[in-house]
């Protein structure tokens, strides 16, 4: 998957890429809406990725038909971000916006550790 990521030029990897190509990820959760999986490209020695199935441009997009997905959504990055503050000691949560964010699918990044990049 990473030489994937590598090479993908377009401006959603998770629709394009990662959502089709499930079974190649290494998902830690996943419900009917939402895939935690650990990022293909890591910055920090734990790194995760949420996102919803279903395109959702960014957090600044969101309306109020999405409320379920938002929902289930933070309640995943909740158990998420739980189990690698239990397993770490610390996480953080991360979501960029606008030209910040080179996907323009809805994700965020569980992490925590040092940078390796």
């Amino acid at each position: 998957m990473a030489s994937l990521h590598e090479t993908y030029e377009g401006d959603d990897f998770y629709c394009d890429v990662a959502l089709p190509n499930i079974d190649s990820l290494d998902v830690i959760h996943e419900t009917r809406g939402v895939l935690a999986y650990h990022h293909t490209r890591p910055f920090w020695q734990t790194h995760i990725v949420v996102v919803p199935k279903r395109h959702v441009k960014s957090l600044t997009t969101l309306t109020t038909a999405d409320e379920p997905l938002v929902r289930e959504f933070l309640a995943v990055v909740a158990i998420v971000a739980a189990k690698i503050e239990d397993e770490h000691g610390a996480a953080r949560v991360l979501t960029n916006l606008g030209g910040y964010q080179d996907s323009k699918h809805l994700h965020v990044h569980v992490s925590s550790g040092e940078s390796i990049r």
